[in-house]
């Protein structure tokens, strides 16, 4: 494996990471709804410029599956974005990084119950394991005050987001698209807009301010259009199974972001519990041996 090939998805995982805390900076900044629309807007023009015409000449191939790309959008652009600004209001960027590590771990748990595809050790081991990470993260350290106060809106919210983003990795596997990779996430963000400009109106956004713009302009273009770049460069370089295992890197580049750009204190139950969680996802990625004799009959015939 050439290092050279490791730095393009390793950017790419750096400024998601970066992303986090922009999400943070844009609470109280910038409206949820405002940041959400413009942010795709930007990117839908940009991506439109570059590859409106090659879209449309392969219309008769998109037309099929628009249904299903509406359906992506939703997820990855509109669901997971949409609750993520609205979760920094009441949560830390530190927390937030940690728990969208979870979303390979999560989209592990959904193609076995969604998808009927057999268990694996790593799943079902490090699923427990992530879940006892997790707890102790959000209880910080006391897990009774967890039983008995429940998680903050904030955390639950980046919860439900990074399940909504692992349901759209699962699909965008499962369905398999068979659209040019920039051709797809440009129909994506079409399909979406007018469903993010009626949230926009609905929320009567107040417009980007000068403070806010600059945050937009990020999301646009760096966490939205090169970061996807770097990503597939990444893939194209390694192969899908080793770029994926680079994304375990994000809640390290979010806490250290956090704690340098936004002052925000690391405390122990951080540390103890987003370690447990990160080592429940590197087992569910590495350990891939089915459960049971459905599992082991599979592997065999594959």
């Amino acid at each position: 494996m050439n290092p050279r090939h490791v730095i393009f998805p390793l950017l790419a995982v750096f400024i998601w990471a970066l992303n986090v805390s922009v999400n943070k900076l844009a609470a109280g900044v910038i409206d949820p709804a405002a940041i959400s629309f413009y942010r795709w807007l930007l990117a839908g023009v940009v991506l439109g410029a570059l590859f409106a015409r090659p879209v449309w000449r392969e219309r008769a191939a998109v037309r099929p599956w628009l249904g299903k790309l509406f359906t992506l959008g939703v997820l990855g652009m509109v669901m997971f974005q949409c609750l993520a600004y609205i979760a920094a209001q009441t949560t830390t960027a530190t927390n937030m990084g940690i728990i969208t590590s979870l979303v390979p771990l999560l989209a592990v748990a959904l193609s076995v119950l969604l998808l009927g595809e057999a268990a694996t050790l790593g799943g079902v081991l490090g699923g427990f394991i992530s879940l006892l990470g997790l707890g102790y993260l959000l209880s910080k350290g006391d897990p009774a005050a967890l039983l008995a106060h429940g998680v903050t809106l904030g955390d639950g919210l980046m919860l439900f987001a990074a399940l909504c983003y692992a349901g759209y990795s699962v699909l965008l596997k499962r369905w398999a698209i068979p659209l040019n990779t920039w051709h797809s996430l440009t129909v994506q963000i079409w399909t979406v807009l007018p469903l993010l400009f009626i949230y926009y109106l609905v929320q009567a956004a107040p417009p980007v301010t000068a403070a806010g713009l600059p945050l937009v302009l990020f999301a646009g273009v760096f966490a939205s259009m090169l970061a996807p770049f770097l990503w597939m460069r990444g893939v194209a370089r390694l192969g899908a199974t080793r770029t994926a295992t680079l994304i375990n890197m994000l809640p390290v580049f979010s806490v250290v972001i956090a704690v340098v750009f936004l002052n925000e204190s690391v405390h122990a139950y951080h540390v103890i519990g987003g370690c447990i969680a990160l080592l429940g996802v590197i087992l569910a990625q590495t350990l891939k041996r089915p459960l049971g004799r459905r599992g082991a009959a599979g592997s065999r015939l594959a």
